[in-house]
């Protein structure tokens, strides 16, 4: 589908303090990670590709086309940024796979036939309920 390792190298990463509780800990390290990637700089998809990632992720992307992702799940920096990159991983897949176009299923005369019988029914039912015409 796409090379994974040089989406890989055209990623660059950032290490913030994690917000949120935690005490010393988040206040001494920088665990959060910050994944920017520029998808219409990047030399791994092709042109159509490229078209369809930037229609699929246009509400995730800034305005010069640069996908942000953040990750500060783990308390580990480390394991922060192997999720971002599995994350970003997923996303990108997801964009890329084109769905199968359904095709709306014919229904069948028979069923046709049945459900306009008991509407003929039920029409009789609630016609004999009524009071005669006396003219």
């Amino acid at each position: 589908m796409f090379d994974k390792e040089n989406v890989i190298k055209e990623l660059s990463f950032k290490a913030i303090r994690s917000s949120g509780s935690g005490g010393q800990h988040v206040n001494k390290v920088a665990s959060k990670i910050e994944l920017t990637f520029n998808l219409k700089e990047s030399s791994v998809f092709s042109e159509a590709k490229k078209e369809r990632l930037l229609e699929k992720l246009e509400n995730r992307l800034t305005n010069d086309g640069v996908l942000i992702l953040t990750c500060d799940e783990s308390r580990s920096q480390h394991k922060n940024k192997t999720l971002v990159i599995e994350r970003l991983f997923s996303l990108i897949e997801g964009a890329l796979k084109v769905r199968k176009r359904r095709i709306p299923t014919k229904i069948p005369k028979s069923v046709i036939r049945k459900r306009l019988k008991s509407k003929k029914q039920q029409a009789d039912k609630k016609a004999n309920r009524r009071k005669p015409d006396v003219d």
